[in-house]
């Protein structure tokens, strides 16, 4: 069962939480997620299994989509609701044309600092350990990108956001500045992903449906083969032959005809589709197998 499902992660878990049930749910070990969510947050968190756990390494940056309800007025030690109360609570009235006005400085490239309390790491250790216990936690900016920002709602002190973003945003840390920006404060006070790389919340199952497909002796449906993972690396169908060759850690031809021209990474998939390898460019229409399955 190698693959990847996809979890609708429910509030009040950590990702480390969900890859535990899931452990549970499927008997083995052998999962890992791909990229953590936060404890009050839901939705999308794609988890890989057995032997797919090797391609955890082209999931790093992967683009996220989130809608997450802001609330202005304060902040809080974690940048969202759970946190400890940092400032002064004072009445806030959102103007839509003023909030569309600071947003608008959000969008594209740029430089954001993740919060204390997050699992970023400081000498090995996450910085959220350090913050509860009152060692002074100073993280450096980071580069994302914004790529979309869209104002859903907006009503008395609270807006509803649609983003897109680059891997590494943090959603508590885009909060936190606009509130900053706007001189009033502000906190996540809902969070939801609706998608995560190729992943999207209409593939996600919940942890309830998983156990009862286990139950059922039909986990297997809900699991996203290999084969289908990192749909933007073409592939190649490659006979016995080749497979056993790839296996022995050699290079490996493509056609020019079916693999665009200069790609750097491809997909060996075996004569039964299973996927056999990840392979990267050494010339033209050759290529090395950097992870083998």
């Amino acid at each position: 069962m190698d693959g990847a499902f996809i979890i609708d992660k429910p509030a009040g878990w950590t990702s480390h939480d969900v890859v535990g049930k899931m452990r549970r749910i499927a008997g083995t070990r052998r999962i890992g997620h791909l990229g953590t969510l936060d404890p009050m947050a839901t939705g999308v968190l794609p988890l890989v299994i057995e032997r797919a756990t090797r391609l955890a390494q082209f999931y790093t940056r992967s683009d996220k989509r989130y809608e997450a309800l802001i609330h202005f007025g304060y902040t809080t030690d974690s940048y969202d609701r759970e946190g400890e109360i940092t400032s002064p609570v004072v009445e806030v009235s959102l103007d839509r044309e003023r909030l569309e006005e600071a947003l608008g400085s959000f969008r594209g490239t740029q430089m954001q600092t993740p919060p204390a309390i997050s699992a970023k790491k400081i000498g090995g250790t996450p910085a959220y350990k350090l913050a509860r216990k009152n060692v002074p936690v100073e993280l450096k900016p980071v580069e994302v990108t914004i790529h979309s920002l869209e104002l859903l709602e907006c009503a008395a002190n609270e807006a509803l956001l649609r983003v897109h973003c680059s891997g590494g945003t943090y959603l508590r840390s885009l909060a936190h500045d606009l509130g900053r920006k706007l001189g009033c404060g502000a906190i996540v006070q809902q969070l939801r992903r609706t998608a995560s790389g190729e992943f999207d919340v209409e593939q996600a199952h919940t942890l309830a449906n998983l156990e009862t497909l286990s139950r059922d002796g039909r986990l297997s449906e809900a699991l996203v083969p290999s084969a289908r993972l990192i749909p933007e690396f073409p592939g190649e169908v490659v006979d016995a032959v080749t497979v056993q060759q790839i296996r022995q850690g050699r290079d490996f031809h493509v056609s020019p005809f079916r693999v665009r021209r200069g790609a750097k990474y491809v997909k060996a998939i075996g004569p039964e589709g299973d996927l056999i390898a990840i392979g990267e460019i050494k010339m033209p229409n050759l290529y090395h197998p950097v992870v083998v399955m």
